[in-house]
């Protein structure tokens, strides 16, 4: 069968641009504001602005990012086969993971998370007995490129156990429309709020021995990838109505505005009404309320790209080409910067927007420099 190779989607270049500017501005603000995860640094003064920051981002950021990832990973297959594309992905995935999860990551772990704790061994003690003898490994963001190896090997399998031959992008297919959309937000919000029970917001476990998982957003991040790899194969990026798009942008726009109000004034005057897990209906709340701003944006964010946002210039070409450097690098450039403004004497909010604005070009620039070294074209 003939593979038909469709035309670039710069909107999606576009988007992955926009997403990583807000995963840097995301960990930019862990040191500023009230978050429940682990940092290297937490200054003692935060802002509540970035609290509902955090959350909006953390309920469609990374979730956007794998229904994307799913979206290509059918056509890479299709073209290189099941040995060749395993090799891309080890090494393109691998090599980083490497490169960042042992020598840079072990060293951070032994002196932030070990030692603090009355640890007797030596640093060489601890990273072969403990960091590798029982898997302990601190992959900290590289997390979501364990997942992606994961869903790589996972896709392969699949489709050698299934029909042998390329399957065919079948643009007759009917297109998710309100309903359908309604009916995977709801579904959506009853199985994380499932998981919630036993597995609260910011709480990680390994998955396969190494795989660090936040499985309170598990059923987010697998779900839409599985989409994104349906939508390839029905071409549902390119034909999904404007009107449908528009109607969850808003309604994700909403949600999301209704969750800052409530986190920043509401919360205040009202009962409270969320929660991160537990058997408590206000998790099974706060899980609804997460799925439509995932919806909503997941579904808004594509087409409004789509229609608005669909040319390159030289600066986005740059920019898009250096999107899995940037999230490789960013965290060491961030939290450098962050410990570099311990002694500056500014509001929380006001360091995080200058982390951010100084972070973000950083992080490109450096990216970007990184990418024309020889042996960092084939991988990154």
């Amino acid at each position: 069968m003939k593979i038909i190779k469709p035309a670039r989607l710069y909107f999606i270049d576009n988007i992955r641009v926009t997403l990583i500017i807000l995963v840097v501005a995301h960990h930019a603000g862990q040191s500023y504001g009230p978050t429940g995860g682990q940092w290297p640094l937490f200054e003692p003064e935060r802002s509540p602005l970035l609290g509902p920051f955090f959350s909006v981002n953390a309920a469609f950021m990374m979730g956007l990012f794998f229904l994307i990832s799913g979206y290509f990973l059918p056509r890479s297959y299709d073209r290189k086969g099941a040995g060749t594309f395993l090799k891309d992905r080890l090494l393109r995935l691998g090599i980083p993971l490497l490169l960042i999860g042992l020598p840079v990551f072990g060293p951070i772990t032994y002196l932030m998370e070990y030692v603090p704790q009355g640890g007797e061994l030596s640093f060489w003690q601890f990273f072969i007995r403990i960091y590798l003898g029982k898997w302990q490994v601190n992959l900290a963001h590289m997390w979501f490129v364990a997942h992606l190896i994961v869903y790589a090997v996972g896709y392969t399998l699949w489709r050698q156990l299934a029909r042998p031959g390329t399957p065919a992008v079948r643009r007759e297919a009917p297109v998710p429309g309100h309903r359908a959309i309604l009916w995977y937000t709801l579904a959506l919000a009853v199985v994380t709020a499932v998981v919630r029970i036993w597995y609260p917001i910011d709480r990680w476990e390994q998955v396969l021995v190494v795989v660090p998982t936040e499985l309170a957003h598990l059923p987010q991040y697998l779900s839409l990838f599985v989409i994104g790899i349906v939508a390839y194969r029905r071409d549902w990026l390119r034909r999904l109505p404007t009107t449908t798009g528009m109607t969850w942008l808003g309604i994700g726009l909403a949600a999301a505005l209704a969750h800052y109000a409530y986190s920043l004034v509401g919360h205040q005057l009202l009962p409270t009404i969320l929660a991160t897990g537990g058997l408590d209906w206000r998790s099974l709340v706060w899980s609804i309320w997460e799925a439509l701003i995932c919806a909503g944006f997941c579904v808004g964010l594509l087409v409004l790209f789509r229609q608005r946002l669909t040319r390159q210039g030289k600066l986005l070409s740059v920019l898009s080409a250096a999107v899995y450097t940037v999230y490789i690098i960013h965290v060491l450039l961030i939290v450098g910067l962050q410990f570099g403004m311990v002694a500056v004497v500014l509001p929380p909010f006001v360091k995080f927007l200058v982390v951010t604005l100084i972070g973000v070009p950083l992080c490109f620039g450096i990216s970007h420099l990184i990418k024309k070294l020889p042996l960092a074209r084939r991988i990154l």
